[in-house]
């Protein structure tokens, strides 16, 4: 039987459930990023869009050209972002009913990382995307 999880926003109108193992889970601490959760890095679990259903009031918004991300146009939760004809969703972990189903194994775009957050130890850390990550 395949694995189930839900997650939703902060008011409870905007659900999502998935179904299946996750492609990955990573960290993200690129500057849009922080920006559009509102944090110092964004956690997030990959998945097929496939394997996602969302509902409720959803909303988009195009942080850049190749990547949107939805957010509960009620309350404003950041939920997930999804890549242009990427095929896959990134699921926000604090949005996941369950967060800590979920380990990340890597930390993407850690040149952009605030110097008050310590250094991801056990994962791989990319400094920027598209170079060799660094076991950390």
């Amino acid at each position: 039987m395949a694995r189930t999880f839900q997650g939703g926003c902060l008011c409870g109108a905007s659900r999502y459930e998935a179904r299946g193992e996750p492609i990955n889970v990573r960290v993200c601490h690129c500057r849009l990023c922080q920006r559009a959760i509102g944090a110092a890095f964004n956690a997030r679990v990959l998945m097929p869009i496939d394997a996602v259903t969302i509902s409720g009031p959803v909303g988009r918004f195009n942080s850049s050209p190749a990547l949107a991300r939805g957010f509960c146009q009620i309350c404003g939760t950041a939920l997930f972002s999804e890549r242009t004809g990427g095929g896959v969703v990134g699921l926000t972990c604090g949005s996941l009913d369950e967060p800590a189903a979920f380990r990340p194994t890597a930390h993407m775009w850690t040149a952009s990382k605030q110097a008050w957050v310590p250094p991801p130890h056990g994962c791989l850390r990319h400094p920027v995307s598209g170079r060799s990550p660094r076991q950390g």
